[in-house]
């Protein structure tokens, strides 16, 4: 199903700092725009960096449709103590976040502290 032409749909791409300006221009010559209003993430979003590694916790269950209880039980880490991590009342530590990581599909080092 084509998306309605007034839809807009942002892209992010990595190119190499020298190659910024011609692919900008391959870009326009495609019709493309620079995205305006864009705000740097930790500005928009708005955490410490003591409550990042609970968001990215919560976050990465959601994405795989996990509940707490399922987590649990595929990392053996008590549903209680995983409320504490999302909630920033307990830190996370390396071996949860391996755990964690492993259940997840994520790097463990987005679940320490920053």
């Amino acid at each position: 199903m084509n998306a309605p032409l007034t839809e807009t749909v942002v892209l992010s791409f990595a190119v190499p700092p020298t190659r910024v300006e011609e692919v900008m221009q391959a870009m326009k010559g495609m019709g493309f725009e620079p995205a305006r209003d864009s705000v740097p993430w930790r500005e928009a979003l708005a955490y410490s960096d003591a409550e990042l590694p609970g968001v990215l916790l919560s976050g990465a269950r959601y994405r795989e449709g996990l509940t707490q209880v399922q987590l649990a039980e595929k990392t053996g880490i008590p549903r209680r103590h995983i409320s504490e991590m999302e909630n920033g009342k307990r830190p996370i530590g390396k071996k949860n976040a391996r755990l964690l990581a492993k259940a997840l599909s994520i790097d463990p080092r987005h679940l320490l502290s920053v």
